[in-house]
């Protein structure tokens, strides 16, 4: 059997610290294999000055942070989708969801395709991932032994059709880092998990950040499991924690079945330009 997992945190802006608290919260992780689990969104550094991202970004499959995630993943024996990190890209910077395999290899990578500008009524008020980030241009879909794996971040959880191209594609499972403000979090979050499980009779596993952190701005939490009924199988409020489920695959088959939606859609997504 299969099982899934989340970790939440309150990260802070010192990579070294996160990493330390990262260790602690993976080891209280259930032994049961395969695994797949799933970080937060900017895991390792958050809620600092704005340019520490680009600071602590680094080329693809090179570099210490990642050679640690992927340590990690060989330690612990799982499958790890290391949140979001930001990776270089040319003279820009993406922030992209890494999945590393038990053996400690960087099995794929998923740059985040909608950034979030957008103007929130809390303390920090005005966001704008653009002046950091550029945006990634294809969604990802991956075998694993739990199933094929959809990839998205944050603020894609508003974009159904991303989600319903990773299902096209065979996605059993999607994974879903985030850091969801408090105040867009209280509003869409439960609604749009579960909205994007049912439509995709998927696995949503989200991970989200769950605090006030050292720049004042508050974070959701309610790391969530979502069944492809869209029940809430598992969900962790606020602060940092684990949550784990045993993974039924024989009843995400019996409801594709018994509702194949797949089958009776008759629109398609299509990524890329149309000729």
């Amino acid at each position: 059997m299969s099982w899934l997992s989340a970790v939440q945190m309150v990260s802070g802006p010192i990579p070294a610290d996160n990493f330390a608290r990262l260790v602690v919260l993976l080891s209280k992780l259930p032994e049961h294999r395969p695994q797949l689990v799933v970080l937060p969104e900017n895991v390792l550094c958050f809620g600092g000055d704005p340019q520490a991202l680009q600071t602590i970004a680094e080329s693809p499959n090179d570099g210490p942070i990642q050679r640690q995630l992927a340590a990690l993943a060989k330690q612990f024996q799982f499958w790890l989708v290391a949140g979001s990190f930001p990776l270089r890209a040319d003279d820009q910077v993406t922030a992209s969801s890494l999945l590393f395999s038990p053996a400690g290899e960087t099995i794929a990578k998923y740059d985040k395709i909608h950034l979030f500008d957008v103007d929130v009524d809390d303390a920090t008020g005005r966001y704008r991932e653009s002046d950091q980030y550029l945006h990634g241009a294809t969604p990802t879909v991956v075998p694993t032994p739990l199933g094929n794996l959809g990839m998205a971040v944050c603020y894609d959880l508003r974009f159904p059709e991303q989600f319903r191209w990773m299902r096209q594609q065979g996605a059993d499972v999607i994974s879903l880092p985030a850091a969801f403000t408090q105040v867009t979090g209280e509003a869409h979050w439960h609604t749009l998990i579960r909205a994007r499980a049912i439509e995709n009779q998927c696995y949503l596993v989200a991970a989200d950040q769950g605090g006030v952190h050292a720049d004042g701005r508050e974070t959701f939490g309610h790391s969530m499991i979502v069944d492809p009924w869209g029940e809430v199988v598992a969900e962790l409020e606020k602060g940092e924690g684990v949550i784990s489920v045993a993974m039924d695959s024989e009843k995400m088959a019996r409801i594709r079945s018994n509702m194949p939606v797949s089958q009776h859609a008759r629109f398609h997504c299509h990524w890329g330009k149309e000729s």
